[in-house]
């Protein structure tokens, strides 16, 4: 027997695919284009949302039946709000230098448009385990994008990869850089993360036709 349904499946599969916050929902482009340019820092604020939409899902599903409607966004703001200052927390505590770097665009989570979008049209309405389901399926999707991001600009920007030279050494002309290759410097630009997200919404809707029938 399966661990999760077919239906159970999709809350977590759909998001990674046909139905991506960021290429197919357009939302959250606005990280996806300021902290990419290093990997350590997509990784972390992929798993940082992974956190709070997880937990802030369930949360939310648990509190649904007793919110008022006219206050509910401000109660999402609240639960958003606390497990961000978590996060921001646990970030200063143990990676000063990187919650540095992630300052402004780790608050800034209160208000990503995913975690707010995935309260009011998920958690409100369904069980804390689909829920929590939902949000890891929707912050899969989102630090997959993030990462992949990440992973491009600083590997062709910087020819490292977490830090780590990966493409030789450009002062002393080793590796791929004794051929004359250079890094480009574009990439580590905001504008070529949201040319790399095109891009990557290019690949995905020339691989299902339906996408583009769709939208």
């Amino acid at each position: 027997m399966a661990l999760l349904s077919k239906k159970d499946r999709g809350l977590i599969m759909d998001p990674l695919a046909d139905n991506n916050p960021i290429t197919i929902q357009v939302l959250g482009i606005c990280s996806a284009l300021a902290i990419t340019a290093q990997l350590k820092a997509s990784i972390v604020m992929a798993v940082s949302v992974l956190f709070v939409l997880s937990v802030g899902n369930v949360v939310i599903s648990l509190m649904r039946n007793i919110i008022p409607s006219k206050i509910r966004i401000i109660v999402q703001l609240v639960v958003v709000a606390a497990l961000v200052i978590i996060v921001d927390q646990v970030l200063k505590a143990f990676a000063y230098e990187l919650s540095k770097t992630l300052s402004v665009f780790v608050g800034l989570i209160i208000t990503n448009c995913i975690i707010m979008g995935r309260f009011e049209a998920f958690a409100l309405g369904n069980g804390p385990y689909r829920s929590f389901l939902d949000g890891i399926g929707n912050a899969a999707g989102y630090g997959a994008i993030l990462i992949i991001v990440g992973f491009s600009r600083e590997l062709l920007g910087s020819g490292t990869l977490l830090g780590f030279k990966v493409l030789g050494d450009p002062i002393e002309k080793t590796g791929l850089y004794a051929i004359g290759y250079e890094n480009n410097g574009f990439m580590l630009l905001s504008p070529m993360a949201l040319i790399v997200v095109g891009i990557i919404i290019w690949v995905q809707r020339s691989r299902n036709k339906t996408l583009i029938e769709e939208n």
